[in-house]
């Protein structure tokens, strides 16, 4: 397709709006002087609009839900989330550019010593509703129970408040609240890898192809590797070629 073209559906007002997860401590590391979200996901929508040709105006969610709710309103042109088969259903994902593991933290003296052991009745798991992670326990949990906190609560909170079983979070944030509670510990392994992946309206599906293309050469060229180093992310690993 032509740039006009690609200008027409991706920047339709001559800026490139780009929807960021605010909630992800991962990919959203700070605040620039003005204000602006700083981190990896920022950085990418940052390198697609400067691909693109065009300004670039930031539109942070403090959810990643938010911005799926939001994908049929007009309020953005990109979406930098986790990429989801719920959320696929309104949004074009390109492959992932970057992987963060999803697993699981038990308090002290738990007799679940493995991602094997959660699955079982009884066992219940505190987790940040709609979360990429979430959604992934909602399809493949049979027999747990997953529990939501309520607004103003955190997942973590509940988690020891309510003395739930289990903890499930990505391991990255698991690494710090295993600190916060004596003789927890996170189980090895992972449930799921989030996948992190730039995201458009179904209604822009022309514009899919230049996403798409962007994203590999994004990971082949090792700018998504430099992103990572630059804002010095841990847990946070590139996404393997599509």
């Amino acid at each position: 397709m032509s740039q006009q073209q690609l200008l027409k559906e991706l920047a339709p007002t001559g800026v490139l709006r780009a929807a960021i997860n605010m909630g992800n401590g991962l990919l959203v590391t700070g605040r620039a002087p003005n204000g602006d979200p700083t981190g990896v996901s920022p950085s990418m929508a940052g390198a697609i609009a400067e691909r693109l040709g065009v300004p670039l105006k930031y539109v942070p969610y403090p959810k990643p839900g938010e911005i799926a709710d939001a994908a049929e309103t007009n309020a953005w042109d990109i979406a930098l989330i986790g990429a989801e088969p719920q959320r696929a259903e309104k949004i074009f994902f390109t492959a992932a550019y970057a992987e963060i593991e999803a697993t699981y933290l038990v308090p002290a003296g738990s007799p679940i010593k493995s991602i094997a052991d959660v699955d079982k009745p009884g066992i219940r798991i505190a987790v940040t509703a709609r979360a990429a992670y979430d959604l992934w326990l909602e399809r493949n949990i049979k027999q747990a129970t997953l529990v939501h906190p309520e607004k103003g609560t955190s997942a973590f909170d509940l988690f020891v408040r309510d003395k739930l079983e289990v903890f499930a979070s990505l391991r990255p944030g698991l690494l710090s609240d295993v600190k916060k509670l004596p003789g927890s510990c996170i189980l090895d392994g992972q449930f799921t890898a989030v996948q992190q992946a730039v995201g458009t309206a179904r209604s822009n599906a022309a514009s899919a192809k230049f996403l798409t293309e962007f994203v590999e050469d994004a990971k082949k060229s090792g700018l998504v590797a430099s992103f990572i180093a630059l804002h010095k992310v841990n847990g946070l690993s590139v996404a393997g070629p599509a």
